[in-house]
């Protein structure tokens, strides 16, 4: 499929639209998912074992894929059938001392067991992880990302600001990139995106913005900026809350799909 621009070099709203769908329609299914951490959320009927699982996978959802996949499975082999049931019964000493064995590129087992026991004491205190996110949640703020920094300063307060390579920090210019994948996972829902979460509508979400989706982005002319911060994650989803204001970040699976299958040459626009 190829784009055509307008005689002043840029993509009008009803072309950009076509291609977006069109790619949404090839690629947006489930047999694309693989390899993906996604994918171990699927296995998971129970919203409050899932939510713990899409934590523990978006978390580490940094570097190589096969890494990534490895690092969450060694994870949740420990905790068995229910995560849920697991942290709600495990003390922070236990779950340091069970994964003293795990490393992901620079995040240790420490992290982990520092993250998990913050997201029990908040389900302990509020019923749910959706629930703790709720509280920081205002549907007349005009950015979900106050909600965002509320939840990751929560649990990094809580954690002693020990999880500082897996929640982002709100004094930085972080992309939120792997706090975004969490919301997509946990809100949309649909055959890609699990959901279960309520109260967040999807037109709130913002769009998880990783190595292909910046790269497709620039590409499309979904924003002019080259870095990939948080400034370009706002613009980007702006651009396509022009194509769909209620989901603008459906299309997110189906572009990253292309980097990550490496067919944008495929895709790529024409001039």
């Amino acid at each position: 499929m190829t784009l055509k621009k307008t005689e002043k070099g840029q993509y009008t709203e009803e072309v950009l639209r076509h291609f977006l769908d069109g790619i949404y329609r090839k690629y947006h299914h489930r047999s694309f998912v693989h390899p993906d951490p996604l994918e171990f959320l699927y296995s998971y009927e129970d919203i409050r074992d899932r939510e713990i699982v899409g934590l523990i996978a978006s978390s580490l959802a940094y570097g190589r894929v096969t890494q990534i996949l490895k690092s969450v499975d060694s994870i949740l082999s420990l905790m068995g059938p229910s995560p849920y049931d697991y942290i709600m019964n495990t003390d922070i000493m236990h779950l340091k001392e069970r994964l003293s064995f795990f490393k992901h590129r620079f995040t240790p087992g420490e992290e982990i067991a520092c993250l998990l026991s913050s997201a029990r004491e908040m389900i302990a205190s509020r019923g749910s992880l959706n629930a703790a996110f709720l509280e920081g949640y205002d549907d007349h703020h005009p950015s979900i990302l106050y909600a965002m920094l509320a939840f990751s300063e929560k649990i990094n307060r809580l954690a002693s600001n020990s999880c500082c390579s897996l929640m982002p920090s709100h004094e930085g210019k972080s992309a939120f990139k792997r706090l975004n994948l969490f919301l997509r996972w946990m809100v949309r829902s649909d055959e890609i995106d699990p959901g279960g979460w309520e109260g967040i509508p999807a037109s709130r979400l913002l769009v998880p913005l990783d190595i292909h989706m910046s790269r497709m982005s620039a590409m499309l002319g979904l924003t002019s900026r080259k870095q990939s911060d948080l400034k370009t994650v706002l613009e980007v989803t702006e651009s396509l809350k022009q194509i769909d204001k209620n989901d603008p970040i459906r299309y997110d699976f189906a572009l990253t799909r292309i980097g990550i299958n490496r067919i944008e040459e495929d895709l790529r626009p024409g001039s």
